[in-house]
């Protein structure tokens, strides 16, 4: 069972990164996965505070999930120890080197979900995009080589629990 799902992950993979380089998505995905950077986060919050009366709720929200999905990430990271396909496979896709060696679950994936679902919680009308938008960072991470699917399948589901759990302990 561990055996297919690994080859199914791997072929997972690859269709990804074949399907990135033949639509040439490779800028539009670096840009994405850019987006992804805890700076953009703070700058988000920030614009909700400055302009929404719920904006402290989001933030409060955030604050919560990420101190459950922080040290569960670095945990499963370092417990689980999964070399990234950029590595493994040394198939020369990734454009940049991460800046860690392990690749399940994608921090940025779980990070982009913990935005989305905090979101769906303050500000539910803005659900679909911002899950469109976290689904678009976890393909870029895959796109750029960086990520086997199952990471950011991790990623997301780290994301989403730590909102609520989180939720469920406030």
């Amino acid at each position: 069972m561990i055996t297919s799902l690994s080859r199914l992950d791997r072929s997972g993979y690859q269709f990804l990164v074949k399907q990135g380089q033949e639509h040439g998505l490779q800028p539009l995905a670096l840009s994405l996965s850019a987006s992804g950077n805890g700076p953009v986060y703070l700058y988000m919050v920030v614009l909700f505070l400055l302009f929404d009366s719920h904006g402290e709720s989001l933030l409060n929200t955030l604050l919560a999930a990420y101190l459950v999905e922080l040290p569960l990430y670095f945990l499963l990271k370092n417990m689980i120890r999964r070399q990234r396909p950029c590595h493994a496979l040394a198939d020369g896709i990734a454009r940049f080197e991460p800046a860690d060696k392990f690749s399940l679950p994608s921090g940025h994936t779980a990070a982009a979900f913990v935005m989305a679902t905090s979101i769906y919680f303050i500000y539910p009308q803005l659900f679909y995009i911002a899950t469109c938008w976290a689904i678009g960072i976890g393909l870029s991470r895959i796109i750029l080589g960086v990520h086997y699917p199952l990471d950011i399948i991790a990623g997301a589901l780290l994301g989403i629990a730590s909102v609520v759990f989180s939720q469920h302990i406030i």
